[in-house]
């Protein structure tokens, strides 16, 4: 049994996929495969099921992840110990959200590569509830995530800061140069948003149901960018973070509509689990996080 087997079929389990899984690691699809089939000889069980183009932990492969994630945190630990320099060379593994990924990150992780050079990022996204399981499953050592407060007697919270979503339209758009608006009003305006997993939209529709009132976008994407590129060609309304949007109001490209009955604060925040060895890669970016300011 090697470190990589171990590595490889760790990573597998995380990406749902051995393609994906070989892509962040650098190998050959084949590669992992091999590696993968090696441990299963190896331990002489079946570790992954296959289910349409995902694969999925057997019983098997569940109880060993436990012990593979155990074996790589001692073996990082070990390393840690001996290094003299302290220098973060290891790997990091990230969970965010897409607009948090597209509008934060690009800045923060620059800074963190110039300052670790060494350090091998793998920034996983998805919705905070899927993170955190992950989380807490050993498979994320940090999650970034925006969302209403969440409390675990598991996790350490590193950050915790409101964040204003705001409903934006072209500058050109008739709504540019109205006064606020009854919530009611705008619903009926087209519009672009996120899926329904952002916390923040999730929000947005529970108020809208409890009011018996319900919003029908014409068209839904995960990808922030690409909603805010059609954003600006269109005659229409979003409604994202302020810091996803905060650059194209203050060139002009977009204008903050404001409502005179609904206005919305979620929660940027950033965990991670309390019981688990904290790396010298994990304890770099948790300080480099502290010192960053994300303007609102």
């Amino acid at each position: 049994m090697e470190i990589r087997e171990i590595q490889a079929f760790l990573r597998a389990a995380q990406c749902q996929s051995i393609s994906k899984a070989a892509a962040s690691l650098g190998y050959t699809q084949a590669a992992v495969t091999i590696q993968i089939k090696q441990l299963e000889k190896s331990l002489n069980t079946k570790l992954f099921d296959r289910v349409g183009n995902k694969i999925f932990l057997t019983e098997q492969g569940e109880t060993f992840a436990s012990y593979a994630n155990t074996i790589l945190k001692e073996i990082a630990l070990a390393k840690d110990a001996l290094s003299e320099d302290k220098v973060p060379t290891g790997s990091l593994v990230i969970g965010t959200i897409e607009s948090i990924c597209a509008a934060i990150f690009p800045s923060l992780l620059q800074k963190f590569h110039k300052l670790y050079p060494k350090v091998n990022i793998n920034v996983i996204t998805g919705s905070p509830n899927e993170l955190l399981q992950q989380m807490d499953d050993n498979s994320i050592d940090i999650v970034y995530f925006m969302d209403q407060k969440k409390y675990n007697t598991k996790w350490a919270k590193i950050i915790e800061e409101p964040v204003e979503i705001l409903f934006v339209t072209p500058a050109h758009s008739p709504l540019a140069h109205k006064g606020p608006m009854p919530l009611a009003e705008l619903i009926k305006e087209p519009f672009l948003l996120t899926e329904k997993d952002a916390s923040y939209r999730y929000v947005l529709d529970q108020h809208l149901a409890a009011r018996g009132l319900k919003i029908r976008p014409f068209l839904e994407s995960g990808n922030t960018d690409f909603v805010l590129r059609s954003l600006r060609q269109e005659q229409a309304v979003t409604f994202l973070p302020k810091f996803s949007v905060q650059t194209d109001i203050k060139n002009g490209t977009l204008v903050n509509v404001p409502v005179s009955d609904f206005q919305l604060k979620i929660w940027r925040q950033v965990v991670y689990r309390k019981d688990r060895y904290i790396t010298s890669e994990m304890q770099a970016f948790i300080n480099l996080v502290k010192q960053e300011e994300v303007f609102y």
